[in-house]
């Protein structure tokens, strides 16, 4: 059975259709996946933005350690000079707040004064407790009265 012109062209026209509607289905499906994408992509830049950033203030922090330990403390030489002349600081680092400033107070020089925990030396009822040439000095001393007991300038 021979089909007639315009059932072929029925047939044609319906064949395209189809094809229409499967290229509109796949552009769509195309579509739906860039855009799924895109918005995937944003969240791993700002995943990577925000990790570049930990490891530049990362490194900026051990930059600027490495750098504060190897410059020498404000009283450095102070602390040295109140060593030598015999100046010893007791004190309860763990839990006293003025041994804790009487440290502060030196900053980073702190390591060159001879420092004990109060309890190696009998008798001490205050901390932090300044034993300067036999002569016990308790609670913080400004550093003019550590200068002018020792000598040293600060």
């Amino acid at each position: 059975m021979e089909l007639s012109k315009r059932e072929k062209r029925r047939l044609r026209l319906e064949k395209l259709r189809q094809q229409s509607r499967q290229a509109q289905a796949e552009h769509e499906q195309r579509l739906e996946q860039k855009q799924a994408h895109e918005q995937k992509a944003p969240g791993k830049t700002k995943y990577y933005a925000i990790a570049a950033l930990i490891g530049v203030i990362i490194i900026a922090a051990v930059t600027y350690s490495v750098y504060s330990l190897g410059r020498p403390g404000q009283y450095d030489n102070f602390a040295k000079c109140l060593n030598e002349k015999g100046a010893v600081m007791y004190g309860a680092m763990d839990w006293c707040k003025f041994t804790q400033a009487q440290k502060a107070m030196f900053g980073s020089s702190f390591k060159y004064i001879n420092y004990h925990e109060f309890n190696e030396l009998p008798g001490i009822k205050k901390t932090p407790t300044w034993v300067i040439n036999g002569a016990w000095h308790e609670n913080v001393q400004p550093f003019g009265k550590l200068a002018a007991e020792t000598g040293c300038s600060i």
